[in-house]
């Protein structure tokens, strides 16, 4: 496990947020829901998770800035670190009772991304990395699969809510073209979660587009730490501009961006 103070401050955050959507997760149907759009709910949960955060972290790395889901953008004095959050990714499995969602913590220094803490509160699973210390899964080390073929392969996806329609007809080519090569799919709901069992290899690859940057920062230091490769679609490093994602390991990655790009 990474014992440094960065790491320790990250996840003691992750953690008191997780208990609380912990809590919230078992009273699931009293929860105050309102609508932000077609297909995308936010709950009482996901904000308090969010205050959490906000607090825990400032209090920690006073003047570092954020981007977060539910409040955006909050400029801080120190113009080189910028926290990307994600306090309830996979708010409609949450809501649906699917014990599978995450908070999800990322740190941006200098425009590089150094460190990522994915948590999910339903599963006590924890995952960290810090650019350089490795990526682990509660305490123990993590490392992408090292399978070579799509064909023996599990890949992750995510599909287009209905707020993004525009999106359905490429995605559903993309996923035909990656169907006919794949051993499997998978729409887990939560793409730090897809993220997090890419390093863990648990999914061989995954790919999404319309992602946001608190979606996937913690998620990208995981993988690249655990031994992974991850760009946007076009083989860069713009993933949270482009917002689009590809990874997986070496062999994996490269096989299905290829895939993609025929698509």
């Amino acid at each position: 496990m990474i014992r440094s103070a960065l790491m320790n401050v990250m996840t003691a955050a992750v953690l008191k947020a997780g208990r609380g959507l912990k809590r919230d997760f078992g009273e699931v149907e009293n929860l105050q829901v309102s609508v932000k759009g077609p297909g995308d709910f936010v709950t009482a949960a996901d904000r308090r998770a969010e205050k959490t955060l906000f607090e825990e972290l400032s209090r920690a790395r006073p003047g570092y800035g954020f981007l977060m889901e539910e409040s955006g953008a909050v400029e801080g004095s120190d113009k080189s670190h910028i926290w990307h959050i994600d306090p309830l990714d996979g708010t409609s499995n949450f809501l649906h009772g699917i014990p599978i969602f995450a908070v999800s913590v990322g740190l941006e220094r200098e425009g590089q991304l150094v460190a990522g803490v994915v948590y999910n509160p339903a599963s006590d699973e924890m995952f960290v990395a810090e650019k350089g210390q490795g990526a682990y899964f509660n305490n123990r080390r993590m490392r992408v699969s090292a399978r070579k073929t799509l064909g023996e392969s599990l890949v992750a996806c995510g599909i287009p809510p209905l707020a993004g329609i525009e999106r359905h007809a490429r995605f559903q080519t993309e996923l035909a073209a990656v169907m006919a090569k794949t051993g499997n799919i998978r729409r887990l709901g939560a793409a730090a979660l897809d993220l997090a069992f890419v390093a863990a290899g648990r999914c061989d690859g995954y790919w999404e587009r319309g992602i946001k940057p608190w979606d996937i920062a913690a998620g990208i230091v995981l993988v690249r730490e655990a031994g992974g490769f991850v760009t946007d679609l076009d083989n860069g490093s713009d993933m949270l501009s482009k917002s689009a994602i590809c990874a997986g390991n070496e062999a994996i990655h490269r096989h299905l961006l290829d895939t993609l790009r025929k698509a």
